[in-house]
């Protein structure tokens, strides 16, 4: 009896510590774990390693700091060592400055699209046009989510970072169009992703300053976390010693001075490192370390080669855009996404308006593109982009044009998409690029989707309720031109795009930075994010997804990280054992660990109803006052007890996942 009870107070003892530190008050911006990698020891240990500290990455780390030592290696900087750059009104100036150091890396995709990578902690969130909605309610079910635990977790990343947007005239005059073109029904202010118009969420508050991912780690415990800015990692390590298969064991990474580290795991099974380096940065990351396609592994010098994995890099996506832009008579609010039309073929009608432009930073952006290209033609022949667009571009403009711009723009942005791509090495250098092509609009099933979704911004900007914010003497295929003669691609022109549709979206399709796959569910991760083939390795980003969630992926990004997937004290054990067990033989036990943590006996089979048994349950668990993902640690406490006590030998099961 004296063993049980010491079992008992060490269970207490555990609960006691995590129904405590559930949040950890730290300045924002300014948390005392985060320091540039220069100031990181030599070698270290720690119970998780998260690779990225991006918009899954911040949430992740936050989440596993409650119960377990966690290092967050981000390659770039902090988004508050410049607080006004992530201001609404510097949205573009920011994201186009892709100068070395900058938060914003360029790349162009193999299919001459520009696009970007964030180099920063909080990733995406601090680029992005910020508007913040959830996945629909097919996208969780068809990722076998668990939709209490996903609306739990959403509304923990919301308290941060997401607001109601202003909503002013143009937006206004947007949403009305919509509505009176037929995108019903009118959803009103929602999160929540719904067929019709709707007004989403932000990430910019009444200031017009953006909350990004990083703002989550004010969740963390600062005892448990420490975070290193500007620590690129070179390489995860793997070990095959007495197993039949490899395990991660640490990463050795880089910082500023060029110094190499090394971080290992502790000494526990359950400990992992977590992949959370984006749709680009995670698949390369796998094959710098010798975990993918053998013969492209073998291609670039990489040994040993851990494991030939074919699938990394494979299923890479990116949701076409395509956009109208339009001068107005009136001037225009700044705004950038709150309002979208979700129509029933699959394509998103999404506006921003008052372009703040400036000569000279789109100068130094079209300068970067021409760099970027002239660097990669070094080392690969397989890049032959014209750059004639941008000559004429910039022979059409004034360089003495800066301001605020009255016009707005409507985009569609393609569901999905259907059409895939790939992802290859160029080289070693984790801090280069790889090679990408998305293969936009290959499947006619997209280009479908552009050509109806292109229809339907023209019917808006012919709507009376947009009237306003049009010249009257405008035509169509005037609007059409002008973005034809706007360098948004580095893809050939054709004069006939004005009158095709399904050209025009050929030719001046765009990023909106939605990129995803490349390690996805069922190929490379499975349905735990557990990468396959390898033990104590996960990746939880966007390059799982098989298509982008919702209009916008950054919310769903962010629940991603915090919605625990199974690590917090082995939780995954407890779901696959649940499976396994009967419902009702399941709930006798939390019923017997309950009685023995109020110091009853128990003794024989419990002769009671299947509503006691649930009520009392659900009374535990009130009287705890636990978090959601307390809850399930403190219910794997209460099983793991009940095991001990009644003599119950289920852990012994063959689970159809292995815990370790």
């Amino acid at each position: 009896m004296s063993f049980q009870i010491l079992w008992l107070c060490r269970i207490i003892l555990i609960v006691t510590f995590i129904s405590h530190g559930s949040s950890f008050p730290d300045q924002v911006g300014y948390y005392s774990f985060m320091k540039d990698a220069t100031f990181a020891p030599m070698f270290a240990r720690f119970d998780y390693i998260v690779i990225g500290g991006g918009t899954s990455g911040c949430a992740l780390a936050a989440t596993l700091s409650q119960n377990a030592t966690v290092l967050v290696l981000e390659r770039g900087g902090s988004p508050h060592d410049n607080p006004t750059a992530t201001d609404i009104g510097n949205f573009a100036t920011t994201l186009s400055n892709t100068s070395p150091k900058s938060w914003s890396q360029l790349f162009v995709s193999e299919d001459g699209v520009y696009n970007t990578r964030a180099r920063v902690l909080g990733g995406g969130s601090v680029l992005n046009a910020g508007f913040y909605t959830r996945a629909g309610d097919d996208y969780v079910k068809e990722a076998d989510w668990m939709s209490d635990e996903v609306e739990a977790a959403y509304e923990w990343v919301e308290k941060k970072v997401a607001f109601k947007p202003p909503m002013l005239g143009w937006q206004t005059a947007l949403k009305d169009g919509l509505l009176e073109v037929g995108e019903f029904p009118y959803n009103s202010f929602t999160y929540d992703h719904i067929n019709g118009t709707k007004i989403g969420g932000t990430i910019f508050d009444d200031a017009g300053q953006r909350h990004t991912a990083a703002n989550l780690l004010e969740y963390s415990n600062p005892n448990s976390i420490a975070v290193y800015l500007h620590a690129t990692v070179h390489k995860i390590l793997f070990t095959t010693k007495g197993r039949p298969r490899p395990k991660s064991y640490g990463v050795i990474f880089q910082d500023a001075n060029g110094v190499l580290h090394k971080a290992e795991l502790a000494k526990n099974t359950m400990n992992e490192v977590i992949l959370s380096a984006g749709a680009i940065g995670s698949p390369q990351l796998l094959m710098l370390s010798g975990v993918g396609p053998m013969a492209h592994l073998v291609a670039h010098g990489i040994k040993p080669v851990v494991l030939d994995h074919p699938m990394v890099g494979q299923g890479m996506g990116d949701n076409p855009m395509n956009a109208i832009f339009i001068p107005s008579p009136t001037s225009v609010e700044v705004s950038l996404i709150q309002v979208v039309g979700i129509t029933k073929f699959d394509s998103y009608i999404e506006g921003a308006s008052g372009v703040i432009f400036s000569y000279s930073w789109t100068r130094n952006f079209f300068d970067g593109v021409l760099n970027y290209l002239n660097e990669i033609s070094r080392t690969t022949t397989s890049t032959s982009l014209s750059t004639q667009s941008i000559t004429d571009f910039f022979k059409s403009i004034n360089p003495l044009l800066n301001a605020t711009i009255k016009a707005g723009l409507i985009l569609q942005k393609v569901a999905g998409p259907v059409s895939r791509g790939h992802l290859e090495l160029r080289n070693i250098n984790p801090n280069d690029n790889p090679s990408v092509r998305f293969n936009y609009y290959q499947e006619a099933e997209d280009l479908e989707k552009c050509v109806e979704g292109i229809s339907t911004i023209i019917k808006v900007i012919n709507s009376k309720a947009f009237s306003k914010f049009k010249y009257p003497e405008a035509t169509i295929h005037g609007l059409l031109d002008l973005i034809r003669s706007v360098p948004t691609n580095l893809r050939p022109r054709h004069a006939t795009s004005v009158l095709n549709l399904k050209q025009f979206c050929i030719d001046t399709v765009m990023s909106i930075w939605h990129y995803h796959g490349g390690c996805q569910v069922g190929r490379v991760v499975d349905k735990n994010y557990k990468v396959l083939g390898i033990h104590g390795l996960r990746v939880i980003d966007g390059s799982t997804f098989l298509k982008s969630p919702g209009t916008n992926p950054q919310a769903t990004i962010m629940m991603l990280g915090s919605i625990c997937f199974d690590f917090n004290l082995a939780y995954y054990t407890f779901k696959e054992v649940a499976w396994k067990v009967k419902h009702l033989l399941y709930v006798r036990i939390i019923l017997r660990a309950y009685a023995v943590v109020r110091m009853k006996r128990v003794k024989g089979k419990l002769n009671i109803g299947k509503e006691t048994i649930i009520s009392e349950t659900i009374l535990l668990l009130t009287r705890l006052k636990l978090s959601l993902c307390q809850r399930r640690v403190a219910l794997l406490l209460f099983y793991l007890l009940s095991v001990f006590i009644v003599n119950l030998q289920i852990v012994t099961y063959d689970y159809p996942y292995n815990p370790t």
